[in-house]
């Protein structure tokens, strides 16, 4: 049997899980791939291009469990890019930051304003899902060329966007330096399978990710130094990652038939796909579950 490979994915938990040993306490035959900090994060720059979390999706991921946005994953699993992990999910949080000297103070002071957002990814919907409260549709102005996540942070941080929205250690950054945030735009975010992996080692990966879970639950300021893994090294002489929260949690309760249903019916309704380019949209064929 091929190893099993795990990529961890803007999270503490599967490094927790690496360092501590549980993947192999689970008797977990894998390979552990660190694919940001290696690549200058480059690994997930896109800029330029209308191209994000759901292309890459598309292009085809290495790794037997990965992670994107569960609209994102809702869409690429009823299109037959991947398959999405019915009996967990995780919730990232995030928001809409602005500089600390902008005259921008509540989230209705965005309409018309480029917000920088990953395309087809986690920020994009997240950022229509908030605050379609305070402006019609039409006045929310998204802004993608500024590429994935670590390029839009910096293009964001250097002056040269007026709004964006990150997440996870992204978010906590923003906050250390002095932005601020207006809108909360917390996500769900759903695992996905890739290839064929044995469902005997899907429930070893998992069992591991929750007790590593729990470390972070009891102790968050002994792992969030573990953000630094994640992130190129030319942001690590500004980061203080002992100010940091614990970022994106994993919830070991399923991703629900009527969670699934009413994300793709949010997602056609506001036409951030094509139309005819959303697949199925059947549950029964896009998830997998390991339960029972």
């Amino acid at each position: 049997m091929p190893k099993f490979i795990i990529e961890p994915h803007f999270r503490l938990a599967e490094w927790v899980a690496e360092e501590k040993g549980y993947f192999r306490d689970e008797g977990l035959d894998y390979e552990f791939r660190e694919l940001i900090r290696s690549s200058a994060g480059v690994h997930h720059q896109t800029a330029g291009e209308k191209k994000g979390a759901f292309q890459s999706i598309e292009q085809g991921r290495e790794s037997n469990v990965t992670c994107a946005c569960h609209w994102t994953v809702n869409v690429a699993a009823s299109r037959g890019h991947t398959r999405l992990f019915a009996d967990a999910y995780s919730v990232a949080p995030a928001g809409i930051f602005v500089p600390a000297d902008s005259k921008i103070r509540t989230p209705a002071d965005l309409a018309d304003v480029p917000i920088s957002v990953g395309f087809q990814s986690g920020s994009h919907y997240a950022t229509i899902q908030a605050l379609e409260q305070y402006i019609d549709l039409p006045r929310i102005k998204l802004s993608y060329g500024e590429g994935m996540l670590f390029g839009r942070m910096a293009e964001f941080l250097e002056g040269r966007a007026p709004a964006c929205t990150l997440f996870n250690g992204p978010f906590y950054l923003a906050e250390q330096l002095g932005f601020r945030k207006i809108i909360d735009t917390t996500f769900m975010v759903a695992a996905m399978i890739n290839g064929s992996p044995d469902p005997a080692d899907m429930r070893k990966f998992f069992t591991a990710l929750r007790r590593a879970q729990r470390d972070i639950d009891l102790r968050p300021e002994l792992y969030t130094h573990y953000y630094k893994r994640e992130f190129p090294d030319r942001f690590h002489a500004e980061m203080d990652t002992r100010r940091w929260g614990p970022g994106e949690r994993i919830v070991s309760e399923p991703y629900s038939r009527e969670a699934f249903e009413r994300s793709f019916d949010w997602i056609a309704r506001h036409e951030i796909f094509e139309d005819g380019r959303m697949g199925s949209g059947r549950y029964e064929d896009a998830v997998v579950s390991i339960a029972g």
